[in-house]
Formats: structure tokens, sequence, C-alpha cells
């Protein structure tokens, strides 16, 4: 049974489920179970009977273990872990239970189940921002978006109206360290989880890629064959492309090549003209973007080198 609701704050948004088609419905039952569940992550290097080990810990600590996913990484012979577990939590007792039965290397995150808190970063396209404004206005996106960073005043109107604080940071004529400083200074004051670059145009340093080492998420096109620089789409048209897509991916140093989170592809028919190429590559776009704060925001995903392991 689908179940309307009307907007919400805080921690008493109700998380949604998105279908392929980029709808998302509010299955309330298990959506309101699902928001009392704890997560737990590991990543250890891998050894016989880690996980009665790790089940023993939450029996002795009275949690029920309601979702378990692991996995070995055979070619690094890592071990990675994420369960949904119901109970009260005490997190250190818990984290040194766990670390009693895990190898000294270990990392484990106890994660209380609440909305997450975000910041998106935009340069001049909308379509990105709009789908997001639009799912945390209904309360479809589990997080809560603290504001919206530009280096463009553009998009500041639309923003508006959705009373979400929209900070214009210029460019130009100035260094990257100097607007980058300006940046990190209004992103201390909101101590967001994770920024999301929904098409910022702007190549991030390394000093601000490690300042918020995994919590950056972007999105970008994926053409076959790749086209990079200005117009992607522009020149894909003139190239007769058949197929054009969406990555969505952890940034790091790697121009658009960091750890990708999910990707989808679609067909282009020998009809389109570049407008409907550009229309429905933003149409992908946003529903891979979406997917991957999903993803990301109900932490399940974990970063291996340059590679994600992603449990659904």
């Amino acid at each position: 049974m689908v179940e309307r609701k009307e907007r919400a704050t805080g921690t008493d948004c109700k998380k949604g489920v998105v279908n392929c088609a980029g709808t998302t419905l509010y299955l309330v039952a298990q959506t309101k179970e699902m928001d009392k569940n704890h997560v737990v992550r590991i990543k250890c290097s891998d050894r016989k009977g880690l996980i009665a080990g790790i089940s023993g810990v939450m029996h002795r600590n009275d949690h029920n273990i309601l979702v378990m996913k692991e996995f070995v990484e055979q070619e690094t012979g890592m071990f990675f872990l994420r369960l949904e577990v119901s109970g009260t939590l005490n997190e250190p007792v818990l984290e040194a239970a766990l670390k009693e039965v895990l190898p000294a290397e270990a990392q484990i995150s106890i994660i209380p189940r609440k909305l997450k808190n975000i910041v998106i970063m935009v340069t001049r396209e909308h379509h990105c921002l709009s789908d997001l404004l639009v799912r945390h206005y209904f309360n479809e996106l589990h997080a809560n978006i603290l504001a919206v960073i530009g280096n463009y005043n553009s998009l500041q109107p639309f923003t508006d109206k959705f009373n979400i604080p929209f900070h214009t940071i210029n460019h130009a004529e100035k260094s990257t360290e100097q607007f980058e400083a300006e940046v990190m200074e209004l992103l201390d004051g909101y101590q967001p989880d994770y920024i999301v670059l929904a098409k910022f145009m702007r190549i991030l340093s390394p000093d601000f890629v490690e300042r918020y080492n995994e919590r950056i998420i972007n999105i970008h096109h994926s053409f076959l064959p790749a086209f990079v620089g200005a117009n992607p789409y522009k020149k894909a048209f003139e190239r007769g492309v058949k197929l054009i897509g969406a990555t969505a991916h952890i940034v790091n140093n790697d121009l658009d090549e960091g750890p990708i989170i999910t990707q989808q592809i679609i067909p282009v028919k020998h009809d389109d003209n570049l407008r409907d190429m550009i229309e429905a590559g933003h149409e992908v776009e946003k529903a891979v973007l979406a997917e991957a704060l999903k993803m990301v925001l109900e932490d399940r995903v974990f970063v291996s080198g340059n590679k994600t392991i992603v449990f659904n």
C-alpha cells in the first residue's frame, strides 16, 4: 500500500524506495521498520571464524541481526561486512567487544539510524539539483539538504523556492586556493556528512579532496566512445553514438576516475536530434545520482582502492 505523507522535517522524514523508473514510493510498514535499524560496517583482513565471532558479539550485546551481507575480495584478502541490527546501542561497549574478535587493523563503523546531512555544489545546470530538491521536499531523499553552494548565482531563485540556503562563491579572478578556502569555510560551518557535486564544473584540488576523503559524490556523463571537454553531447551526436549514460562515483584525485558507485546506459536512436540526446542524458544523470546517493546514505558503499563494494 502506498501512503502519501505531508512534508516532515529532521528525523521524522521517512525513507522512500526508488524503483528503476526513478519514481519513489512510500512502503510504509517496511520504511518504519528500517528506520529503527542501526548499521554496523566492518572492513578487515579475512580469516576463519569472523562471522561466528561477530554474530556472538551481537548476541551477547542483545542485538538482533536483521540483515547481514558479507564479501571477501580475493585479490586483496579483505573482508567486508554490513549488518543491520535492532536493539539499544552502546557504541563504545559494542566497538570494544568487536575489536576483541577482529584483526587488529579492522575498521569498525557503528552507525545509528538517522538522516545524513548533505551540501550540494552546483554550477549552472539545473537538472540534478532540481531532482534532489524535489525528492527532499517530498521526504524521498532520506537526507537533510543543509545548503547549496554555487560558483554562479543562476540557480539561487529556484533553490529559494525550497527555503534552502544558497551561497554564491564566484571563482572569477580568484586562485584555486582562495576559491576553495571560501568554500571550505562554508562547509566547516555546516559540517555535512557528504558533499554532492550536482554538475559542479570545477576541478577540485588534492587538498580539498583529502579534507573530505570518500565524502564527495560526483555525477558525470558516460559516452561510448568517451568525449571529454566542452559540449560532450554535441560531440557524441556528431559522432553518431548509439549508447549514452551516466556514472556516479566517489571523488579522488583522478579526474572523473574515482571509485564507481553505479552506472546506467540508455540507447540513442538514429532519429534523435541533439536536444533529444541532451534531455535523455539529463534524465539518466538524475536517476544515477539518486541511486548512488541512496546507496551511500544507507551506508552500503565500501571503498577498496579504486573500486567499490556495494551491498544492495
